[in-house]
This record gives C-alpha cells, sequence and structure tokens, in this order.
C-alpha cells in the first residue's frame, strides 16, 4: 500500500479532506530539480479536529467513491489553533506595557514635538519648491 505525506488544502467537506502532496522531478534534457503537485482527496473518519495546514499521512485504500481513494492514517504535525496561542506575559508587557507608560508620561511633549518637526519639512519643501517654480 501506497503512503504519501502532505498538507491539507481544504477541510471543507464532511469526512473528507483535500490533501497536496509535493515531489520533486528532475528535466530530462536541462537536469533542473523542479517540484510537483498533486491534489488527492482522504477519508477523515476517525480522526477530529483536521484544520487546513496539518501535515498528515495518507494511505491507499479501496475506492470509498469516485475520486476518495485515501484515508488519513495519522496526523504528523498541526498547525497552531486559535484557542491553542497563549501571548506570554513578557511579550505583551513588552509591546503594550511601555506604550502606556510612555503616552501617559510624556505624550503631550511628543506631540508637540512631532507638530514642530512637521511644520519644519513643511516650511523646507515650500522653500525648495519656490525657487524651482521662479526657474
Amino acid at each position: 500500500m501506497r503512503k504519501k505525506k502532505g498538507i491539507i488544502t481544504s477541510a471543507k467537506m464532511t469526512d473528507t479532506v483535500t490533501v497536496t502532496v509535493h515531489r520533486h522531478a528532475f528535466h530530462p534534457i536541462y537536469k533542473k530539480r523542479f517540484r510537483r503537485s498533486k491534489k488527492f482527496l482522504a477519508d477523515s473518519k476517525g480522526i477530529e479536529d483536521l484544520v487546513e495546514g496539518d501535515t498528515v499521512v495518507i494511505t491507499e485504500c479501496k475506492p470509498i467513491s469516485k475520486l476518495k481513494k485515501f484515508k488519513v492514517t495519522e496526523v504528523v504535525e498541526r498547525i497552531p489553533r486559535v484557542s491553542d496561542i497563549k501571548e506570554e506575559e513578557g511579550i505583551e508587557e513588552a509591546i503594550h506595557g511601555e506604550k502606556k507608560e510612555e503616552e501617559e508620561g510624556e505624550g503631550e511633549g511628543k506631540d508637540e514635538e512631532k507638530n514642530e518637526s512637521q511644520e519644519e519639512n513643511k516650511n523646507k519643501e515650500d522653500l525648495q519648491d519656490s525657487p524651482e517654480a521662479a526657474k
């Protein structure tokens, strides 16, 4: 029985997933290696929570339908689910904590500095434009 390792590209059908299997082939004339891909429909009964991006192993079996001739036998790697992702406290503090401190303490001074620098840039642009218009 043939076994193939691939990535799930669609899991929208009931009890069926589309698995894309990549293989490398050599060009007969140019001797260059390139990637070929093929999609297989595989039966996923008994294996729950399959999502696009999961890496699975499919095994050939007797035809289940016109296009389904493989079954998902094992899940090699699962992509992180939204419910599984937890932000670490250190990262959250680094992103949100520093910004809050800056906004509370020095927010007004920074806004004034930004406005002054924007006005200076506008004045420089106006000065550069006026000699060109005179020529």
